[in-house]
This record gives C-alpha cells, sequence and structure tokens, in this order.
C-alpha cells in the first residue's frame, strides 16, 4: 500500500538511505543524518511536500518524496523529486508505482515541473526517469566529489500539467492532506 510517510517511519527510512550515503552515489551526503534527524527531515517536509512510502505487511519497502528546487518564489511551481527502494525490493516494479503516484499528488498541489537530479552513469534512475516520462535537460560536470572520484550529475525534467498565467499558488501539502481528490490517490490499488 502507498501512504503518507509518518515520522516513526524514520527508523526504516534510514535503513533504506543508507547505503546510498555509505557506499552508493545516489546522494551526496556523506555522513548518515541518524534517525532523529530523518524523522525530523519527514516533519519537515510533510509541511510542504509529498513524503510517500510503499508498505508491504508492515515493512516499508519505498520512499520517495519532492522538495524545494531553489529558494526564490519564482521557483515554487516546480519541485525535486526523489525516490530510494530497499534493495531487497529493488526491480519489483513498485518504484515507478510509487513515484507515479507522487507525481500526481504534486499535480494535485499546483506544482506543474518535476525535476529528477541523477549522479550519472546512473542507469537504473535514468531507466525510471525517462519511464516515467521525464527527459534529459543537461549534465553539471564534476559537480560531486564521492568515494574518492569527482561524479557528473543529469537533470531530468518532466511537465505535469500545463502552467496557468498567472498560476494560483501551490497548495502546501500539510492542507491538501485529506483532500479527496488525495485520499482516492491513495486509495488506488497499487
Amino acid at each position: 500500500m502507498i501512504r503518507i510517510a509518518q515520522p516513526d517511519d524514520a527508523v526504516a527510512i534510514h535503513a533504506i538511505y543508507a547505503p546510498s550515503v555509505t557506499h552508493g552515489v545516489a546522494t551526496f551526503e556523506t555522513v548518515l543524518p541518524g534517525v532523529p534527524a530523518m524523522r525530523e527531515r519527514i516533519a519537515t517536509r510533510l509541511a510542504h511536500y509529498p513524503w510517500l512510502v510503499w508498505e508491504s505487511e508492515g515493512a516499508v519497502l519505498a520512499y520517495a518524496y519532492a522538495s524545494r528546487f531553489r529558494d526564490r518564489a519564482a521557483y515554487d511551481w516546480i519541485a525535486e523529486t526523489s525516490i530510494y527502494v530497499r534493495e531487497d525490493a529493488q526491480r519489483s516494479g513498485l518504484a515507478r508505482r510509487l513515484y507515479g503516484v507522487l507525481l500526481e499528488a504534486m499535480c494535485l498541489q499546483g506544482i506543474n515541473q518535476a525535476v529528477g537530479v541523477i549522479t550519472l552513469p546512473g542507469e537504473p534512475s535514468v531507466r525510471l526517469h525517462e519511464a516515467m516520462g521525464f527527459t534529459p535537460a543537461g549534465v553539471w560536470r564534476q559537480s560531486g566529489y564521492k568515494l574518492g572520484r569527482w561524479w557528473d550529475v543529469g537533470v531530468w525534467q518532466k511537465t505535469l500539467q500545463l502552467p496557468a498565467d498567472p498560476p494560483a499558488p501551490v497548495v502546501p501539502f500539510a492542507v491538501m492532506r485529506d483532500n479527496p481528490a488525495l485520499q482516492a490517490l491513495l486509495a488506488r490499488e497499487p
């Protein structure tokens, strides 16, 4: 089932995230944040953006969230997306379904564009993003140093909906948590 993350999911989310920090490059974070910090991240991000988890038989197998793309107000209608899947649940198809629900929730908020930032070559992530309709938007060369080398980062972009002119304000996720359209989206069989 797909549901909104809760601060109590921090232990499971931290465990899914840890391999990417300690020996992967899906994130450029180099020090594990700890469960209390992860709990705070979940609570803080949910005020403005969706953070969703895929739960099966009481276990969190994956999570996906949106976050602010840039601090300037003119960027309010674009958000960066991230998804992490537990190693033993990868290549099961759940990432596409979870990511799809995340993108639809963002659309309900009034967000027009999603951006995925991928450490290259990042073939599984590139395949996922392109399967979800993202298109390449550029490469930041040698932009991160981790695990003893420099890494390029690719940017993928997806239009979620055509922007209104002028646009309505984006609805904070905390305000729309009980929105019937969001509840119907989450209740759909994955």
